[in-house]
């Protein structure tokens, strides 16, 4: 007689990025020790390719492709499937702002954690008056690719180039639209290389305010009795 199969249920949610629906299931033990393994490693880039790894066994919906999903969807995809998986409520230390010592207990409800929207924010961008991009976010491959190693300093340069050809879609001149992928990396390289201070702000701009895992909590200083606001971002402050 066989082993008994247990049924596990599955849930739906809705992508920030483009609101397709994808259903998945809540990991199980074999994807918990691929989490764990890789957080005893304290790596950076394991614990990304642990939790690709994890969506990708999670995800039910046909045709997503983890890797090309936007960095904010995956953070919200994974919050949500960890939440199914051990518990909505996660438990974390937050050190109070007022004496950046103190450290207190914080509960926080997974659902009431949502993607935050600038409405600063888009993606397309003008250079001039005949000249526009359209960018697009940058993904799982694209965040492991630039998460090069070396002098911090040049990596900050090389990968803020690197990030910006790889999110440039298309460049759009009076009513040409130019397709990205038809050109070289030395030749987009050429064209991001010659914009000027201000038009690179505006690729900065468009990094710096892209959706974004946000939640803000109100916390206690016990030994100063001071209120203070703190907001968590990005989804290893959802660890604990």
């Amino acid at each position: 007689m066989p082993l008994p199969k247990l049924n596990t249920p599955t849930y739906e949610l809705t992508l920030p990025s483009s609101n397709r629906k994808v259903k998945y299931r809540p990991f199980l033990v074999k994807e918990e020790k691929i989490l764990l393994i890789a957080m005893e490693t304290e790596d950076e880039k394991e614990m990304q390719n642990a939790v690709k790894q994890i969506l990708k066994n999670c995800i039910l919906t046909r045709g997503i492709s983890v890797d090309k999903l936007a960095v904010f969807d995956i953070e919200y995809l994974f919050l949500n499937i960890r939440g199914k998986s051990v518990g909505e409520e996660i438990t974390l230390n937050i050190v109070c702002p007022d004496d950046e010592t103190t450290e207190v207990e914080v509960a926080v409800n997974v659902e009431d954690v949502k993607i935050q929207k600038s409405d600063k924010h888009n993606t397309v961008i003008q250079l001039n008056d005949k000249v526009g991009i359209v960018m697009k976010y940058p993904s799982m491959e694209m965040f492991v690719k630039n998460n090069i190693t070396g002098d911090p300093d040049q990596q900050k340069v090389d990968t803020i180039f690197d990030m910006t050809i790889d999110c440039i879609s298309q460049v759009v001149e009076g009513e040409d639209v130019l397709e990205a992928k038809s050109f070289s990396k030395k030749e987009m390289l050429e064209f991001v290389e010659t914009f000027d201070t201000q038009q690179f702000q505006k690729i900065q701009d468009f990094f710096e305010t892209m959706p974004k895992l946000s939640h803000k909590i109100e916390v206690t200083n016990p030994n100063t009795k001071v209120k203070s606001e703190v907001v968590i971002e990005g989804l290893s402050s959802f660890f604990d």
